[in-house]
């Protein structure tokens, strides 16, 4: 076998193991889903909108936002501002959290491959929605740069909590 089939039989190992990992963890996921930011930076002004479709209301859930960053990302904090709605209600929700991603020497929290950095940040912990139906979360962030550089993707998850 020459050296080229030996790489290529190796990355086709890790792509199995990659993705029986995520399989793995995807078992109760009612929702996952990634915006990719622009190149050159998100915008103070863009929102990031994830409709998220709840059938059941007797099960509690776990809301996460997930942030990939790139080592150029100039804080060590991020502040983002949620705002809630049920579709086809008048009521929403706004919230503003703030989260590390690194610690106070700059290591990067989370885990990352190459310069890329994934952290999931619990947003809301055991919850139950009120009614079946579609929820819209958007994402702004919440930060005195008018363009954040350094983020490359912007993600919620939903996963149903076992009873």
């Amino acid at each position: 076998m020459n050296r080229t089939q030996q790489i290529k039989k190796h990355n086709l190992f890790y792509l199995l193991i990659l993705l029986l990992a995520f399989n793995s963890c995807a078992g109760n996921d009612v929702y996952f889903q990634y915006h990719n930011v622009a190149q050159n930076g998100w915008s103070a002004d863009s929102v990031y909108v994830y409709d998220v479709n709840i059938a059941d209301t007797n099960t509690s859930y776990n809301v996460y936002v997930n942030v990939r960053n790139r080592g150029e990302y100039p804080h060590q904090n991020m502040w983002l501002f949620i705002k809630k709605t049920a579709v086809g209600d008048s009521v929403s929700v706004n919230d503003t959290i703030n989260f590390y991603l690194a610690d106070q020497r700059g290591k990067w929290l989370g885990s990352g491959v190459g310069s890329v950095f994934e952290m999931p940040v619990l947003y809301q912990q055991s919850i139950r929605f009120p009614k079946a139906g579609i929820y819209r979360y958007e994402l702004t962030h919440g930060m005195r740069d008018s363009i954040l550089i350094g983020v490359n993707d912007i993600g919620l998850r939903v996963e149903k909590l076992a009873e």
